[in-house]
């Protein structure tokens, strides 16, 4: 076997980590790994699963998964030894041992932001992670996302809609689409951004891979925005990965009568930066003076986002106005509405009702 197919059956092997690796290496090099028997495996402390693996490699897996590589010159396979993989991932307590590329290998090691959230969420949640993503991508951060239904896709998209950078992580293989409906802005991506995954090519999504893909979402990230998340969500997860590695986490608030805002609110009173604007979240991550950060962009856009408020204040009354009807009588898009309605919601200047929002007037 080459040096490729050494690392390839070696990345087969689950829970074969970066940290395993390197207690392993201390002993004996890569080479010797498949000369051993399961016993002898098993006393360089791994599984008999594992052992059985590394004795008998799935060949099929590994060969199709250089043919995956030879395929596309875009596609990489990142071991942990070599430059490329990322040094923030390295940090992390399962780093994983390799990663699969398809796209701009050297966004991996660019200052990056995870956006996650729930993947049902409101429409008001869609359009702020949409937002957060466009105007964080223009300050020059890589967006990082799990790809999944909701606030992962809708981050995404924000990011490629002003031409800028984003990762998607995932739970499977590169040569699986998951969801389907996502096939277009897989593509899209994989041309524009990157997909990665620590899974070989021929790997088909599993319920089980989704929670380990979190990790490597955050673990890539300078910090995290939650945006929506019920009580019991699987971006809780995420938050609690960010915060287990020393990482940011912010979260957007919302309405108290908004179930996908409770865990948000949860992991505010647990000590997640309250977050607003772009601006809550520049402040705080060190590499801002690095990537160029321009405070008199920030500053104009809030105080736009102040006259934005105050135009939306003159065209909300006592009856219900749907956000549409509000965004064409301004002549602001939807998504500059639904931010600075949630301004205004935050501060108790409106409210929503069925139908829209409300004015509150004050006695």
């Amino acid at each position: 076997m080459d040096d490729l197919h050494y690392w390839l059956a070696l990345a087969s092997v689950p829970g074969m980590d970066l940290r395993r690796y390197q207690r392993i290496c201390q002993s004996i090099p890569l080479q010797q790994f498949f000369s051993l028997s399961a016993f002898q495996l098993q006393q360089h402390g791994l599984t008999e699963y594992q052992s059985h693996l590394l004795v008998s490699p799935n060949h099929r897996l590994v060969d199709s998964a250089k043919c995956w590589l030879e395929r596309a010159p875009n596609r990489y396979f990142v071991r942990c030894i070599d430059d490329s993989y990322p040094d923030l991932l390295r940090q992390i307590k399962q780093p994983p041992l390799a990663l699969f590329v398809e796209g701009d290998v050297q966004l991996l090691s660019q200052p990056q932001l995870a956006i996650v959230g729930s993947r049902q969420p409101t429409a008001t949640g869609k359009q702020i992670a949409f937002q957060f993503a466009a105007d964080l991508s223009r300050q020059g951060l890589t967006i990082t996302s799990g790809l999944a239904r909701g606030i992962d896709a809708s981050a995404h998209q924000g990011a490629l809609s002003v031409a800028g950078k984003t990762i998607a992580v995932l739970g499977h293989g590169l040569s699986h689409i998951y969801p389907k409906q996502h096939q277009a802005l897989t593509e899209q991506i994989a041309t524009e951004g990157a997909l990665i995954s620590e899974f070989l090519p021929d790997i088909e999504p599993k319920p089980l891979f989704f929670p380990l893909r979190n990790r490597i979402v955050v673990g890539l990230s300078l910090g995290t925005l939650v945006v929506e998340a019920a009580e019991k969500s699987g971006s809780l997860i995420s938050a609690n990965y960010a915060a287990e590695y020393s990482r940011e986490v912010f979260a957007v608030p919302g309405s108290i009568y908004n179930p996908m805002a409770a865990g948000c609110h949860q992991l505010i009173l647990q000590g997640a930066k309250l977050t607003r604007s772009i601006a809550d979240i520049m402040e705080e991550l060190p590499v801002c003076k690095a990537i160029g950060r321009n405070k008199t962009v920030i500053r104009k856009n809030n105080c736009q986002q102040d006259l934005f408020e105050s135009s939306l204040l003159a065209n909300v009354g006592d009856e219900a106005t749907a956000i549409d009807v509000i965004a064409a009588r301004t002549h602001l898009t939807v998504a500059e509405v639904t931010i600075a309605l949630l301004q205004l919601e935050l501060s108790g200047e409106v409210a929503v009702v069925p139908g829209g929002y409300i004015r509150v007037r004050r006695a």
